[in-house]
C-alpha cells in the first residue's frame, strides 16, 4: 500500500493531465456535436501541431507556451481550409464519404511527416521542464500546471464563443437543426468549417501545452486520440462540461493505474472505464438520449 500523500499526489497529476486531455476532446466533442461525424484524422492533426511547436522552438526559439498565440489560429485557419475545400467537397453531403476523407486525411499526413522528420522520437529543452512546485506535502511538476491553468482557460474561452457570440450561436443552430438553421440564413458550410477549424484550434493549443514535458513522433497522436474517445464518450459524444469532467476523471484514473499496476499498464484502467460506461451508459454520464 503507498502512503497517501503519494496517491494524493498521484490524483493532482493525473487531474492536471487530463485537462489537457481535455482540449483533445473538445475536438472531437465540436466536430462531432454539429458535423455529427468522427474525425478519423484528428490525431495526425495533434501530432502535426506537436511537430510545429517543435519546429518553432527548435528553428525559431520559441518557447511552447509563447507559441499558443501563433499556432492556434495558424491550425484554425489549417482546419477552416481542409473542412471547406477538402472535406465537404470530397464528402459531397454523405457521412459515410466524411469518415473516408479524414481516414484519408489521416494516413496522408502521417506518411508526410514520416518522409519530413523519419521516425525518430524527438524532445523539448526547456528551463522549466523538471521543475516543481510545492503544494503543501504534494510536489507538481511545473509545466502540468501551467498546463491545467492554460486549458481550463480555453476551455472557458471556448464555451463563452459558444454562448455568448453569433458564431457561436449558429454553431448551436446547426448543431441542434441543420435544415432549420439554412432556412433563416446561416451558411451552414461556412459553420463546419469554422467548427472543424475550431477543433484545430484546441489541438494546437494542446500541442503547446504538451511539448514542455513530452515528446513527439510521427504516430504520437493516435495514443492521445485513442484516450480522448473515451472521454468523449464518457461525457457524451456532444457536451463540452462533460468532455472537460471525463477527461478530469480519466486523467485521475490512468494516474492512478500507472502508480498501482506500472507505467506499462496505465491506461488499463481508461479503457476498463470506456467498457462499462458502453455497457451501462452508452450516451455518456451528460449525454442527451436520443
Amino acid at each position: 500500500m503507498y502512503a497517501p500523500a503519494i496517491v494524493a499526489e498521484a490524483v493532482v497529476n493525473g487531474l492536471l493531465t487530463g485537462s489537457v486531455y481535455a482540449l483533445i476532446a473538445l475536438g472531437l466533442t465540436l466536430v462531432y456535436g454539429v458535423l455529427h461525424i468522427i474525425n478519423f484524422a484528428h490525431g495526425a492533426l495533434l501530432t502535426c501541431a506537436m511537430f510545429a511547436v517543435w519546429v518553432a522552438h527548435t528553428a525559431l526559439g520559441l518557447d511552447p507556451y509563447l507559441a499558443i498565440p501563433l499556432l492556434t489560429p495558424l491550425f484554425f485557419g489549417l482546419g477552416y481550409v481542409l473542412q471547406r475545400f477538402v472535406i465537404g467537397p470530397a464528402s459531397r453531403g454523405n457521412d459515410s464519404n466524411i469518415l473516408l476523407v479524414t481516414l484519408g486525411l489521416a494516413i496522408a499526413i502521417e506518411n508526410a511527416l514520416l518522409a519530413i522528420f523519419r521516425s525518430d522520437t524527438r524532445t523539448l529543452s526547456t528551463d522549466y521542464g523538471f521543475q516543481t512546485v510545492e503544494l503543501g506535502p504534494l510536489l507538481i511538476a511545473k509545466p502540468r500546471l501551467i498546463g491545467f491553468a492554460a486549458a481550463l482557460a480555453t476551455t472557458l474561452i471556448l464555451w463563452l464563443a459558444l454562448a455568448r457570440t453569433d458564431t457561436g450561436k449558429a454553431i448551436r443552430a446547426v448543431a441542434k437543426e441543420k435544415l432549420g438553421a439554412r432556412l433563416v440564413g446561416i451558411d451552414v458550410e461556412h459553420v463546419y468549417a469554422v467548427t472543424f477549424g475550431l477543433g484545430c484550434a484546441c489541438l494546437a493549443v494542446a500541442a503547446c501545452l504538451l511539448m514542455p514535458s513530452f515528446y513527439v513522433n510521427p504516430r504520437v497522436g493516435n495514443a492521445f486520440v485513442l484516450v480522448a474517445f473515451t472521454i468523449v464518450v464518457l461525457g457524451g459524444m456532444d457536451s463540452i462540461p462533460g468532455a472537460l469532467l471525463g477527461a478530469l476523471f480519466i486523467g485521475a484514473v490512468e494516474s492512478l493505474s500507472g502508480l498501482y499496476f506500472g507505467d506499462s499498464l496505465g491506461q488499463l484502467g481508461i479503457f476498463v472505464i470506456f467498457i462499462v460506461v458502453l455497457l451501462v451508459r452508452p450516451t455518456g454520464l451528460f449525454g442527451a438520449k436520443a
